[in-house]
């Protein structure tokens, strides 16, 4: 079961509370989750990443085990503890303004 972080206006939409649980296909990867993630709450299309070219949006960041992997390939194997749920995958909004 894979857990995931959505930031306070995605579980508002999705309308969730706390932590999503998921299952994803092996290998767990960024592509895997949030494909889960779409197929479970069709709501959340388009708001993490582009439709089409299904790239990650600019402002939202994807962090695991403390790491930003947000320029990681999508498609790269997820750390361990992440794909057995001991670890949350974070989607987060970032910051931007001065």
């Amino acid at each position: 079961m894979i857990r995931v972080v959505l930031p306070a206006h995605l579980r508002t939409l999705a309308r969730v509370e706390g932590e999503v649980k998921l299952h994803a296909e092996d290998p767990v990867t960024q592509r895997s989750i949030l494909d889960a993630l779409e197929a479970r709450y069709p709501m959340l299309r388009g708001t993490i990443r582009d439709h089409v070219t299904q790239r990650r949006r600019p402002f939202v960041r994807l962090f695991a085990c403390e790491q930003d992997l947000s320029h990681e390939p999508p498609d790269a194997p997820l750390p361990e503890a992440v794909a057995t749920g001991a670890a949350p995958f974070l989607i987060v909004g970032a910051m931007a303004g001065g």
